[in-house]
């Protein structure tokens, strides 16, 4: 099996620029390539590229990993001041500014991550020592590339961010969607309280919406369930109501908490142990069986006078869950149909849903 390209991120991209951008100001020439420490402890030797005046730009090269921002070209003009003093951060072309509470940043600030504001600092104040500086960062076509990013749900508005813990790519690692999504829960927990509802999908997201139309926040956890919960536990959250359709939900009354098909399936094994424990025949869950999809089950649970069983499935379900979070928090669950109509909703979800409402 072929091993997969590392690449480097966007904060290394802007420390090695703005570190070119001092040394061409220092120096009178604009350097070719820069030596760059990762965080990690890999050392990068990145090309410089002359983007005008003192203004010094890096392609960014993701590797083997399916970023949007790969290719993209991330340059820095560093504006260096006579007196000492601090080194501040500005948003150029298609950079985000944090507009919500919650981030590691405060409102107002450039989405530049603290990581690569460390490395920025890092790179400059080994040229220019404590002088202070202002640090211009921009990305053209940022703000289009941001589009496909959480950015917007996390607050982010009007480019990307400038991202990176390690200054390395590392192909298909899930940890920057998981940092994304700890940082949405975290923004939800500053500017809503203690509840939150996570949805496995937008269909259970636009059933909130109109349902609930004084909704509290509202947070897709896509197939990261378990993580998310271990999360709101760590954030301290008190009230959490999952809301989607049951073939994703109907996986943790088995327990399993990464809902991804890949990862395990599991929904005709839990749907026939609840419709044989509620009383089906052998033929009933023989025809259960058989069904390759949900919603074919669906169908026959329906036709057979057997669809309160999704009420026992969504119940084991949230126990699971509590159980996760070591009962501190209390969890409800509302399942829906293809046709957004209501299937089960566990008995905690109106105490779950007056607290939210009003979040």
């Amino acid at each position: 099996m072929k091993k997969l390209r590392e690449g480097y991120t966007t904060g290394s991209c802007a420390a090695a620029a703005s570190l070119g951008s001092v040394i061409w100001q220092i120096t009178g020439t604009m350097p070719d390539q820069v030596c760059l420490e990762t965080p990690s402890g890999v050392i990068l030797h990145l090309e410089i590229q002359n983007c005008g005046q003192y203004m010094c730009g890096v392609v960014k090269d993701a590797g083997d990993d399916p970023d949007c921002t790969d290719g993209c070209l991330v340059i820095s003009h560093v504006q260096i001041f006579p007196h000492d003093g601090d080194i501040i951060f500005h948003a150029g072309e298609g950079i985000g500014i944090i507009t919500k509470k919650g981030l590691k940043l405060p409102v107002g600030e450039p989405a530049v991550n603290p990581v690569p504001r460390q490395m920025i600092i890092k790179a400059i104040r080994s040229v220019i020592g404590t002088k202070a500086a202002i640090v211009t960062i921009s990305i053209p076509n940022g703000k289009k590339l941001a589009e496909h990013t959480f950015n917007s749900r996390l607050g982010i508005e009007g480019g990307l961010s400038i991202l990176g813990t390690t200054g390395i790519i590392r192909p298909m690692s899930e940890e920057a969607v998981k940092d994304s999504l700890r940082l949405e829960l975290s923004m939800h927990r500053e500017e809503s309280g203690e509840s939150c509802a996570f949805v496995t999908g937008y269909a259970g997201e636009n059933y909130l919406k109109q349902h609930y139309p004084d909704h509290g926040a509202i947070m897709l956890c896509s197939n990261y369930l378990g993580f998310l919960l271990d999360c709101a536990e760590e954030l301290e959250f008190k009230e959490i109501l999952l809301t989607g359709r049951p073939g994703k939900l109907c996986k943790p009354a088995a327990d399993i908490m990464y809902l991804h098909s890949h990862t395990a399936g599991g929904q005709r094994e839990i749907i026939c142990t609840h419709a044989a424990l509620a009383g089906a025949d052998t033929a009933l869950i023989h025809k259960l069986y058989q069904c390759r999809t949900t919603i074919h089950m669906e169908e026959i649970l329906t036709a057979s006078g057997f669809q309160h069983i999704w009420q026992s499935i969504a119940e084991a379900g949230i126990r699971n869950c509590e159980l996760r979070t070591h009962s501190k928090i209390q969890i409800g669950m509302i399942l829906i149909d293809e046709q957004n109509q209501l299937l089960a909703k566990t008995e905690q979800t109106e105490q779950i849903l007056k607290v939210w409402c009003h979040s």
